[in-house]
């Protein structure tokens, strides 16, 4: 019988290239699994850590419900599929145990086209339409707050491209290069910015 501890915290990162780039996302798990020899505990731990990380990263741009199923059901070839990169650091082993943090690296564009096939909603891009940010957005004021950052928005020449929209909460793709200025401009307006994940978010 096989027992699993596992404990995951997914650090994401969004990782633009050039033009028309896809975007990447990285993220680490620590795992520790024990199972009946370590070559299993690290294959189970391999594949929980996979399954994590794209879960994780891919939440703040898809359908978190349908991603959750998705993600849980589809087999581990699949998923390897999306992975660009991996490493392993502070690897340590017995009998029938296995820990280490594992990190990969998820490929937006890939997992964009691997979403749509499978009839889940995603606001990722697949680097066709040119170097896009997402932008998450928290509405306090529905109405209001939407129409003074339109304002804002056309104010300052940039445009914002919807993608989502559910309750307090709104996903829009600005240019790349618009970035700097739409940040100072959101803050001179009185919103909240971070971009601790490489995607911006606002809020007030």
């Amino acid at each position: 019988m096989l027992k699993k501890l596992l404990g995951l915290f997914v650090l994401m990162a969004v990782v633009s290239g050039g033009a028309q780039a896809a975007q990447m996302f990285s993220g680490t798990a620590p795992v520790n699994v024990t199972s009946d020899t370590a070559a299993t505990a690290k294959n189970i731990a391999l594949d929980s850590a996979r399954r994590q990380i794209i879960r994780e990263s891919l939440a703040p741009y898809a359908d978190k419900n349908a991603l959750g199923v998705l993600v849980k059901k589809a087999p581990a070839s699949e998923l390897a599929n999306l992975i660009v990169s991996s490493s392993i650091d502070g690897e340590q082993q017995s009998a029938t145990t296995y820990s280490a943090n594992i990190t990969m690296t998820v490929d937006g564009g890939a997992a964009q086209k691997w979403l749509a096939a499978n009839g889940v909603q995603n606001w990722l891009s697949d680097g066709s339409g040119g170097n896009q940010i997402p932008v998450l957005i928290t509405l306090r004021d529905r109405v209001g707050d939407w129409m003074a950052l339109n304002r804002m928005a056309r104010g300052e020449n940039i445009d914002l491209n919807t993608r989502s929209i559910g309750g307090g909460q709104m996903t829009v793709e600005i240019p790349e290069s618009a970035r700097a200025k739409f940040v100072a401009a959101a803050r001179a307006s009185g919103w909240q910015v971070s971009s601790d994940d490489g995607a911006l978010r606002l809020w007030k």
